[in-house]
């Protein structure tokens, strides 16, 4: 494993971390109607933590595979888009768009793990953890959308 890799990817995980923490949930989240197998709201922290380690470590497991540059381009290209999610679902609060940002971000984080799988399979499987949390927030981000249309 790359370790230089591992320490600048953790960082550029940072980047949707801070996102994450500068635009909360607050009370307008709290106020939209959401279906009942919305995780609780200590969940997402603890959930990302384990995401964000784990998508560096793949990063860090291909960056020495065969096409290297492509693969860590791909996987910034996820991070671009995890990041702009939390202003626009909480900073500006749409719905609709947070929703095909959304969308981006998971056929990026699919074709990510693809390749990742075919370089590495213990990236691959890493990447398929996050590749699941993104179809669960896909359905979630989905329902509010669908069930609060005046916020969009």
């Amino acid at each position: 494993m790359n370790w230089l890799v591992l320490i600048a990817c953790l960082a550029a995980c940072g980047a949707p971390a801070v996102s994450g923490m500068l635009f909360k949930p607050g009370t307008w989240y709290a106020g939209l109607d959401k279906p009942s197998w919305t995780p609780p709201n200590w969940a997402f922290p603890v959930v990302w933590l384990i995401l964000y380690i784990s998508m560096s470590v793949a990063a860090a497991r291909v960056a020495l595979a065969p096409g290297a540059a492509l693969l860590l381009a791909l996987w910034a290209v996820q991070i671009a888009f995890n990041t702009l999610w939390s202003g626009v679902f909480f900073g500006l609060r749409n719905i609709r768009a947070a929703l095909l940002i959304m969308a981006a971000l998971f056929a990026s984080v699919l074709v990510t793990t693809v390749a990742f799988w075919q370089a590495d399979r213990i990236a691959g499987a890493l990447m398929a953890l996050y590749l699941a949390w993104l179809a669960v927030a896909f359905a979630l981000n989905a329902s509010v959308w669908r069930r609060n249309p005046q916020t969009s």
